[in-house]
């Protein structure tokens, strides 16, 4: 077997764990176990800041992977009642970063956002540039030719990464000017991050790549804190000090995920100029609703703790999906459900603050018909 499809052990110097940032709500990775080798916990309750007992994670390359062939995954993390909590599942290292065929188009778009945005969608604070050295080089060096081996491809010399499908090579090594470094990591890799570092104050905002941002300027996040960038969330006050805890206790080696969803209308992956509605003009106008350009939008995030500079990552990937094709395939009735409980659980705000007073009546017509 060609070495670079044999398993590789990581030496503890970038060992990882991922898990959540965001608001979202939990779910079952049942698709997601069986075509990334995800090994789930389901419900049980676990320690997920509970040291690995082995100091090495395994990197599993998928030898015969066809971006262009594989399917986008298909979360749906929708829950008749929202309750806002911290639902965690465990995953691997090895899936950390999930590539399907839509990954030409959407590093394409990425490209076009950044040129047309800016430092809209990428930053840093000089205490960030450390973090992002260490990220860029995990990336381009450990795990992307590890594990898209036929994606990815080191020179002899391992200075430059060769991207098969776009064509592009960039440096291993992150370059001098760092706002580069990010740029060259937003059109290698369709997740968007936050890196945070751990102050007496709490976790701070320290650099950015956010090209799919929906209803929030990414910006405007730098530098600040997790209460400060949660401030507009409706009751996080209940999980804030919960969550500052379990980033303070994260240990590199342990990988968790969760999801996130929306409703938005229009097809825009890029939508940070527009703001969360609020109490004062959640109006309902369904004369502006077309059902042929409404989207289930989900994120599939991460949460992960880099060895060297022991910043947090939280890193999220984006899915649209036409509302048209979730009345297909069957969730309709779920999702419509799913829509009304958000008035319901232990944050009824989220009902406006994810917009349902605007278009909640026609959608959940729609998904029911």
């Amino acid at each position: 077997m060609d070495q670079s499809c044999q398993t590789i052990k990581a030496v503890p110097s970038w060992l990882w764990l991922a898990g959540v940032a965001g608001i979202s709500i939990p779910f079952l990775w049942t698709e997601f176990r069986k075509r990334q080798a995800t090994r789930s916990l389901g419900h049980k309750q676990h320690d997920f800041t509970k040291k690995p007992q082995q100091q090495t994670v395994a990197i599993e390359p998928l030898c015969s992977f066809d971006w262009t062939k594989q399917d986008p995954l298909r979360p749906r993390p929708f829950k008749p009642t929202y309750n806002i909590t911290m639902g965690l599942q465990a995953d691997t290292i090895s899936n950390l970063i999930v590539i399907d065929k839509t990954y030409r188009q959407n590093i394409e778009l990425r490209r076009e956002i950044i040129a047309t945005h800016g430092k809209t969608v990428h930053g840093l604070v000089p205490e960030g540039a450390d973090s992002i050295r260490e990220l860029y080089e995990f990336l381009m060096v450990d795990y992307l030719p590890v594990r898209y081996p036929t994606l990815f491809q080191l020179s002899p010399d391992k200075m430059v990464m060769h991207n098969l499908a776009t064509g592009k090579s960039f440096p291993t090594r992150a370059v001098e000017d760092l706002d580069q470094s990010l740029r060259i990591i937003a059109e290698t890799v369709e997740d968007d991050f936050f890196l945070l570092h751990e102050t007496p104050e709490g976790h701070r905002s320290v650099a950015f790549v956010v090209c799919f941002a929906s209803g929030f300027d990414p910006s405007e996040k730098l530098g600040q804190g997790l209460k400060d960038i949660h401030g507009p969330v409706p009751s996080y006050d209940k999980i804030g000090p919960s969550m500052e805890r379990f980033f303070s206790r994260l240990e590199v080696g342990r990988v968790v995920k969760r999801g996130n969803w929306a409703i938005q209308t229009h097809p825009n992956m890029f939508a940070g100029e527009g703001k969360h509605p609020t109490e004062s003009d959640a109006k309902y106008d369904d004369m502006a609703i077309d059902i042929e350009q409404t989207y289930y939008r989900t994120e599939l995030q991460a949460l992960s703790r880099l060895p060297k500079t022991r910043a947090i990552l939280f890193s999220f990937k984006t899915y649209l999906t036409p509302m048209t094709d979730i009345k297909a395939e069957g969730s309709g009735e779920q999702l419509a459900d799913a829509i009304e409980g958000l008035k319901n659980g232990n944050a009824p705000g989220m009902w406006v603050y994810k917009g349902g007073s605007r278009w909640a009546r026609k959608v959940c017509d729609y998904l029911r018909s």
